[in-house]
């Protein structure tokens, strides 16, 4: 098993994994054998943080799970699948998976649209936008990230796609803009950078 990610589904907590006062869906959630997302946050070893996905915005718990019992991983990269809907938000991902395919870079559905891909369960709606993350591990020039979201917002729904670097996730969105710092996501909490990359240069 490779190390869990953020956005990865992770198959196997227990419901003796949550909290003692966990609401009953999200105890009903795991006792059907469904998955939970990776979260982004530090952990000790032997341990990922994740979030408990029950019906609509409402019902979401975060929870921290032990790698010994993750049973199943699948990551956005796998979730590339077309599916017939009559959503915008899947129609959307039929219609920029060539503009994606092309830029050789990996990528994938996350949120409503990958979690719905992966188990079966119908979760998104007419309203649902499409949440794509994009791997960027070397840096992703501004002009290319203005010229990616522009075919993007021509999609039959909102598409967010999270950047993911070296040092964590950046929203395209965002780094397409003209403001000098973007809002980092990294396992330590949110910061203003103004080049992710760089900082992890930095780092080494």
């Amino acid at each position: 098993m490779n190390s869990p990610r953020p956005h990865d589904l992770l198959w196997g907590m227990p419901v003796s994994g949550l909290p003692a006062d966990a609401p009953q869906w999200a105890q009903d959630v795991l006792a059907s054998g469904r998955p939970v997302v990776v979260r982004r946050a530090s952990c000790e070893d032997g341990w990922v943080a994740v979030g408990v996905r029950g019906q609509g915005r409402a019902q979401r718990l975060g929870a921290l799970m032990r790698l010994a019992d993750v049973q199943r991983q699948q990551g956005p990269e796998v979730l590339r699948v077309h599916v017939q809907s009559p959503w915008p938000a899947l129609q959307a991902l039929a219609s920029v998976t060539p503009v994606l395919q092309a830029s050789d870079l990996a990528w994938g559905p996350t949120g409503g649209v990958g979690y719905q891909i992966a188990t079966g369960i119908e979760v998104v709606h007419a309203d649902s936008d499409l949440d794509l993350l994009l791997r960027t591990p070397q840096p992703l020039a501004r002009a290319q990230a203005r010229e990616l979201l522009d075919i993007l917002d021509c999609a039959p729904c909102r598409i967010d796609v999270q950047l993911e670097t070296p040092a964590g996730a950046i929203a395209l969105r965002e780094w397409a803009g003209f403001a000098r710092r973007v809002l980092l996501k990294s396992p330590h909490g949110p910061r203003l950078v103004s080049d992710p990359w760089a900082m992890m240069e930095r780092a080494a």
